[in-house]
């Protein structure tokens, strides 16, 4: 049986089961992996759900929040505002993106046209580089698509400065395989571990740190001692953060459920009324390659769940798995307007640019509402995390007055 099922009500069980472990419990274990069935411990899984909206940023905190004081959650509500940043940063920032999908398809040229690398690569993928704690997580990816966020860390780490591998290619098994697998937080955190993200930092996995905080389930040998940080152009210059997009409401409507807000009432509390409903999934869009089928199930489970609360207020549900297919629907309902909540930089987006277009053509408008949650956070993630984090404090208590309004 999967340990992630892909609905609301089993977010909000292990959101339930997770609160009283929100403060000391969480600060203390945060940082040990415990191995397969043992995560739960002392973080929280949730990131799958929120990866999907199945539950959203908002009510998590809200319910932390409820049972803590910030002062004794602030380790656990930072790493909820740490995705929400990484969202934010590489929204204003699209190119860090688009370099990367551009990259990623020169080293998969490379595997296919160097044997060499092509074997140490499909040795990392499957976990047969004989390094016993990477070969240990790159299994239980594959088998659980997930991994503890330190494990991540120190997965990257050997990926790129002891394997000596494209970390473009990393990231590419990671998005292929995590079921939280996220543009900006992987992209990203796989920069930041190669020193390419803060300009000269990188993070270095040293078999001390990994014997500790797996209570010495591991001690790899023959690691690299040293990082040097990869080299890469600068940041391109910050673009403004997106605005909030209105929809007619006296204009008939159709709606496009992705699987990137799968928590659609905020459309309907608005005013928003459809008789029409598409569902889309990303999972053939995240890699060139093949993503892992469990992460297609999880999204396909997600969409269905979605689409069975809400089912009184979608109208007829139609499965869309290309751009064609999505143009040849919204023609077809005869809606003015196809809104969607807004798609963060990725897959989804690019899909989105060219569908705006394409409805165009055929005098219907996209029209792209953005959450206040992302509209509030988003900018302020201008430069490091550290910034942002000095904001955590308003932008909780904001939250409170949005909850409250």
């Amino acid at each position: 049986m999967d340990q992630f099922a892909p609905s609301r009500t089993a977010a909000l069980e292990r959101l339930s089961q997770f609160l009283p472990k929100a403060g000391k419990t969480y600060t203390a274990g945060r940082n040990y992996d415990y191995g397969p069935g043992r995560h739960d411990t002392a973080v929280s899984t949730l990131s799958p759900y929120l990866r999907h909206r199945l539950m959203t940023e908002e009510e998590v905190l809200d319910a932390v929040l409820g049972k803590h004081a910030l002062s004794s959650a602030e380790k656990f509500v930072q790493e909820v505002f740490w995705r929400t940043y990484w969202k934010g940063w590489l929204q204003m920032r699209p190119s860090i993106w688009h370099g990367y999908r551009a990259d990623l398809k020169a080293r998969l040229d490379d595997v296919a046209t160097q044997g060499g690398l092509r074997r140490e690569w499909e040795s990392a993928c499957t976990g047969e580089t004989g390094i016993d704690a990477f070969d240990h997580w790159a299994h239980e990816l594959v088998d659980t698509g997930y991994l503890h966020n330190h494990a991540r860390m120190w997965f990257a780490s050997i990926w790129i400065f002891t394997l000596r591998l494209p970390w473009e290619l990393g990231a590419d098994f990671f998005l292929r395989h995590l079921l939280d697998g996220d543009p900006a937080s992987n992209t990203l955190s796989w920069r930041w571990v190669a020193g390419l993200q803060t300009k000269g930092k990188t993070y270095l996995a040293r078999p001390d740190n990994i014997a500790k905080y797996t209570e010495r389930r591991f001690r790899p040998r023959d690691l690299s001692s040293v990082a040097v940080p990869l080299r890469g152009p600068d940041h391109p210059p910050r673009l403004p953060a997106p605005a909030f997009q209105p929809w007619d409401a006296n204009r008939p409507s159709a709606l496009l459920l992705s699987t990137e807000d799968l928590s659609p009432g905020w459309l309907f509390e608005a005013g928003l009324r459809v008789a029409h409903t598409a569902l889309w999934s990303d999972a053939d869009h995240l890699s060139p390659l093949q993503t892992a089928p469990r992460v297609a199930a999880f999204k396909r489970g997600a969409l269905e769940d979605a689409s069975g609360r809400w089912r009184d207020r979608l109208g007829t549900c139609t499965s869309v798995d290309n751009l064609d297919a999505m143009v040849a629907w919204a023609a077809q309902t005869g809606a003015d307007q196809i809104v969607t909540p807004f798609a963060p930089v990725g897959p989804t987006a690019n899909l989105l640019d060219t569908l705006a277009d394409r409805l165009h053509a055929q005098d219907q408008q996209l029209v792209t509402p953005l959450r206040s949650y992302d509209a509030m956070c988003w900018p302020h993630a201008t430069h490091g995390f550290f910034r942002f984090k000095e904001k955590i404090p308003k932008m909780v208590a904001e939250l409170k007055g949005l909850k409250a309004a």
